[in-house]
């Protein structure tokens, strides 16, 4: 569960590092829509492990919150790219 967890949350950097040198606004968005998805499977991730009472929620409370931030910024910047007057 663990490994599942860092896989999702180490393709999160890349993918928005690749957003950096985008061609295009579209492949911009597309590659910050692939970061958000791993970003949301981090979270799905954490809550498992949450659940499956694999590790204290004292731990896991910190990384959920940063998590839950992490995919609102990431969906911020996908929707002001989608949509830049709003």
């Amino acid at each position: 569960m663990g490994d599942q967890y860092i896989g999702a949350a180490t393709c999160i950097g890349p993918n928005i590092e690749d957003a950096q040198s985008a061609e295009s606004p579209a492949d911009f968005v597309h590659k910050y829509g692939i970061a958000q998805k791993e970003a949301r499977e981090s979270l799905y991730r954490l809550r498992l492990i949450e659940k499956a009472g694999l590790a204290p929620l004292k731990l896991l409370s910190p990384l959920l919150a940063e998590t839950d931030e992490l995919i609102a910024v990431i969906t911020a910047i996908v929707v002001r790219t989608k949509n830049p007057r709003t």
